[in-house]
């Protein structure tokens, strides 16, 4: 996307105020974004982003600019600005590159921006048809279809050079149940590091059926008693939970800090001995997966709990500076606008050795939350609030009604202590996780988990 000889001129003049280390980043973006709300197509949306991001270390100090013009003037002009605020002028910086060419471990069969929008609407209109005939009480179905191909060029003064290339796909379908006095949500939103060829391996009308389930079954719910409970918590995206109020901090952006209540803890048991977690961006095809960060390291499996044992972080290049570490493959951002930082991938609760069937039958009363819904948490306490979107009350090892208005109130680092059964139906769930990086696409998953005590929120 840019001549060698141009990138080495715009590195040399990040460099020339004393900088030790420069990078360039390069993304040719096409998105496309299909709304359809009630059978009919509300919104069809295209475009196009390109812009160059321009990043320069000194020591622990980092600097960030970008620009939307690709000509060598603009490049130079925002190389220059970003290292005057690094130090004073110095002259005859020399910069080699090689150039690295990359395995693709996530191939792609249909190239999405190929695909007439035509096919893209009729998948779109059998996963309404599929929501909207679950029930006479769905009053409305929407369904959000989108497709991103991500070009990218990462370069850096450490002599890097290389490409990666990132298409994903998603489908999202709510449905909205109504008995004419009050309304119930439920949604289901399948995506993956895949073309159009997406539509081969999931079954659309099953997910949207799933999220008119969950809608009528919460519209005939009661409400959900308070009070601590013994709580099982459903596969999938139920590993929003871990995510959210373990992952985050154990990502070298709170670590390096001192904002993480793992900080200064490896090696030392910060869960059950249960509990095995992981970040993989290796995953084949999977909607957090990446051949490369962007950084341009290459994604590796990092084990960050091994029962119950930190084993590791999820490191970027200028936190593994001030950690005295090695960068992990986790370096991400949203697009050139934002300077990458340590983020999470495919990040989950590996399968344990308990029968999912025990875990519910072990359950003397309780809650079996099936579904998570969203949910907030205080990064550096790691205290977190979740809705529980489909939830159902237990007795005596049997699941019994469902209820709802149910949330899961705790501290991240007391629930990981307390998951005391780990089941063997490892799922993953689709999500966009949004930090100081920007918006990007993650994984969460798990088995099904008992956690022994946590106090539910109800009404």
């Amino acid at each position: 996307m840019l001549a060698k000889s141009v990138i080495k001129q715009v590195l040399a003049k990040a460099l020339s105020t004393g900088g030790d280390f420069a990078e360039i980043f390069v993304e040719n973006s096409i998105n496309n974004n299909i709304t359809l709300i009630d059978g009919k197509i509300d919104t069809a949306v295209s475009g196009r982003d390109f812009g160059i991001g321009i990043r320069i270390f000194k020591g622990f100090k980092s600097v960030y600019a970008y620009t939307n013009d690709n000509s060598l003037q603009s490049m130079m002009d925002t190389a220059y600005k970003a290292a005057c605020a690094i130090g004073d002028l110095k002259e005859n910086i020399d910069i080699n590159l090689m150039e690295r060419m990359n395995t693709n471990i996530h191939p792609i069969l249909y190239v999405p921006s190929s695909i007439n929008n035509q096919n893209k609407i009729e998948v779109m209109k059998r996963a309404y048809k599929a929501a909207k005939d679950y029930s006479s009480e769905i009053a409305q179905v929407g369904v959000n279809y989108l497709d991103r191909d991500q070009k990218v060029l990462i370069a850096n003064s450490e002599g890097l050079l290389t490409e990666d290339r990132r298409i994903r796909t998603r489908i999202a379908i709510r449905s909205i149940a109504s008995n004419g006095v009050e309304n119930q949500i439920g949604s289901e939103a399948p995506g993956r590091f895949m073309g159009f060829e997406m539509f081969n391996h999931i079954d659309v009308e099953n997910f949207a059926r799933e999220a008119s389930k969950t809608a009528i079954t919460m519209l005939h719910a009661k409400n959900c008693p308070a009070g601590k409970m013994m709580v099982a918590i459903e596969n999938g995206f139920g590993g929003v939970i871990f995510h959210e109020a373990c992952g985050h901090a154990l990502e070298a952006t709170a670590v390096a800090k001192g904002n993480s209540v793992f900080c200064n803890k490896l090696g030392e048991q910060i869960a059950s001995t249960k509990v095995t977690a992981i970040d993989d961006g290796t995953m084949k095809n999977l909607w957090g997966s990446l051949n490369i960060d962007d950084e341009g390291t290459k994604t590796r499996r990092n084990v960050l709990i091994e029962n119950g044992i930190l084993k590791g972080y999820m490191i970027d290049k200028l936190n593994a500076r001030r950690m005295n570490m090695d960068p992990t493959g986790s370096s991400r951002r949203e697009s050139y606008r934002y300077a990458p930082t340590s983020r999470m991938t495919n990040t989950y609760i590996d399968n344990g050795d308990d029968d999912n069937d025990a875990i519910l039958a072990s359950i003397s009363e309780g809650l079996y939350a099936k579904k998570m819904g969203g949910g907030s948490v205080n990064p550096i306490t790691g205290d977190f609030n979740f809705a529980v979107a489909e939830g159902y009350l237990v007795k005596d090892g049997k699941i019994q009604e469902p209820v709802r208005g149910a949330s899961l109130i705790g501290k991240g680092s007391d629930i990981l202590m307390k998951i005391d059964m780990v089941g063997k139906n490892l799922a993953q769930g689709q999500g966009m996780c949004g930090s100081e990086s920007g918006s990007i696409p993650t994984n969460v998953g798990q088995p099904l988990i008992r956690v022994s005590e946590i106090t539910v929120g109800g009404r």
